[in-house]
């Protein structure tokens, strides 16, 4: 179960080096907001090895390129590696614009010899457009996982702060594309940038839990604990979901559809929601 992606800078191997001790579930090496554009090729040269080093230490590898055309094909052209689980592709707009980069990675895949569909998409929705198109977006390619919400990206394009307030409303929409398509949401329903107020960052992140998002992103090794905290089951929720499939269980075998259980009642949706609980625990 990946929780929370670490955002590596991949022109930096002293951070690279150091990244599996973070804690994160997966390392997402950036080569674009995080990389000068003087250092992108030296990124790219440097791939190779940063991917060699993650997954010695058996770290989930996902790499973002960069959104111009140019720069995306020369990044993917390098990021067809062993070991590479997904490419994040930033501002996507829609289904044709995932389409077209996921025959790309196929005539990639194929020229290094790599089995054809290895290598994931996680779609970055940064945009309003992107937004709007969501939910033919998550449906664009047998290759796409997961959903992503760029939260700084799609403020600055609609024109509003980063707030809860704000962001709320657009990443339910989207968790709700995600979810319509068999994907991961990924994402806070706020700023990714807050790195000094903790509490602020958990409150956000314990909402983004409650509302669906299935993991966060995350800009500074600091959130990565608070993060992965909040999604992972308490002992207590463990426990009541495996009351309620119990209990369930109980009631199936004496031809209930549904049980009394503290006071509610529980049918199949709610056991879905536990067994769903439970499965996660044991990924």
């Amino acid at each position: 179960m990946i929780r929370s992606y670490l955002f590596t800078p991949a022109h930096r191997p002293e951070l690279i080096a150091r990244a599996h001790e973070r804690g994160a579930d997966a390392i997402l090496l950036d080569l674009e907001d995080s990389v000068p554009r003087d250092r992108k090729q030296a990124a790219r040269d440097g791939l190779a090895e940063a991917v060699s080093v993650l997954t010695a230490r058996a770290v989930p590898v996902v790499i973002r390129v960069n959104a111009d055309l140019g720069e995306c094909v020369r990044d993917l052209e390098t990021a067809i590696l062993p070991g590479v689980d997904a490419i994040m592709l930033p501002k996507v707009i829609g289904a044709d614009h995932l389409r077209l980069v996921a025959d790309y990675l196929s005539m990639l895949e194929r020229q290094a010899k790599l089995p054809e569909g290895q290598i994931k998409l996680i779609a970055l929705i940064e945009t309003a457009q992107g937004l709007m198109n969501a939910a033919s977006i998550a449906k664009a390619t047998p290759r796409l996982t997961a959903l992503a919400f760029g939260t700084e990206d799609f403020s600055t394009d609609c024109g509003h702060v980063p707030s809860i307030e704000a962001l709320k409303g657009p990443a339910q929409s989207l968790i709700h594309a995600a979810k319509a398509g068999g994907l991961q949401a990924i994402g806070l329903p706020g700023s990714i940038a807050e790195i000094h107020d903790m509490d602020s960052f958990r409150a956000c992140v314990d909402l983004g839990r409650a509302i669906g998002f299935d993991a966060v992103l995350c800009i500074h090794p600091r959130q990565v604990e608070i993060v992965n905290a909040v999604f992972t089951p308490s002992a207590s929720e463990i426990e009541q979901a495996t009351r309620v499939v119990e209990a369930f269980d109980r009631a199936t075998q004496q031809g209930l559809g549904a049980v009394m259980l503290d006071g509610k009642m529980i049918d199949p949706p709610i056991v879905a929601r536990a067994h769903s609980m439970l499965q996660s625990r044991r990924l």
